[in-house]
């Protein structure tokens, strides 16, 4: 399905109960991975990616999908997992919402023996987290990992016009060039450029173009 109002022909996810999500080669193997369900090699998969990179919407869609049950740190002792009945699980945020080492290794090893499919995110991969267990460590990085790459032109260049058209801004096609060269390489980055320029032109009563979009950035670093 393609959002046939952008300029740039990406397709798009319909979200659930969110924003569409657009499908690009950053994130095109997430997307198929989760697609793949329930033909998984093994049953469980590690999703890496930065903040605001779509984990989250690829989770509720997986979530519909399989059933499965979000854990939490705190809902996650040892003898909870030990009575849990759920055909499915889902670990967000697993490098850093506070999971314990031995309780993460349960964790995984409590899917393991007992076939329940899992789905963990993070923003690093395994071995870039603060592991002290060795056991763990070894099951993380035997996981089959896909990773959410940096956002392309393509991507950027979208995100932005609809962040400009949530505005009802118009802009040209030579704006969203110039600010997908000069932006953060984020979706939060793309964001950030939006609202700076949608500030200047209100403040100048200009309309939006490269020079004042330029300017904006200069305005505002946390754009740039």
């Amino acid at each position: 399905m393609i959002r046939a109002q952008l300029v740039f022909d990406l397709p798009h996810r319909t979200a659930l109960g969110a924003e569409d999500f657009l499908v690009s080669q950053c994130n095109r193997l997430a997307v198929e991975m989760v697609d793949a369900w329930p033909d998984w090699p093994q049953g469980i998969q590690l999703l890496v990616g930065p903040p605001k990179s779509g984990k989250t919407h690829l989770v509720r869609v997986w979530q519909a999908r399989s059933g499965a049950v979000a854990l939490s740190p705190d809902a996650a002792s040892l003898t909870a997992l030990d009575t849990l009945e759920a055909p499915a699980l889902v670990v967000e945020d697993a490098d850093r919402a506070g999971y314990d080492d031995q309780t993460l290794f349960h964790i995984i090893n409590t899917a393991r023996e007992r076939n329940i499919p899992m789905l963990i995110t993070a923003r690093k991969p395994p071995a870039r987290w603060d592991v002290s267990l060795p056991d763990l460590l070894s099951r993380l990085n035997a996981l089959p990992l896909v990773e959410i790459g940096v956002p392309d032109d393509a991507l950027l260049k979208t995100v932005m016009l609809k962040h400009f058209a949530d505005r009802q801004l118009d802009v040209e096609p030579k704006v969203l060039d110039y600010l997908a060269l000069h932006v953060e390489r984020s979706l939060e980055g793309a964001a950030r450029a939006v609202a700076a320029v949608d500030k200047v032109a209100l403040a100048t009563g200009r309309k939006i173009s490269r020079q004042l979009a330029a300017e904006a950035l200069r305005s505002d670093p946390s754009a740039g």
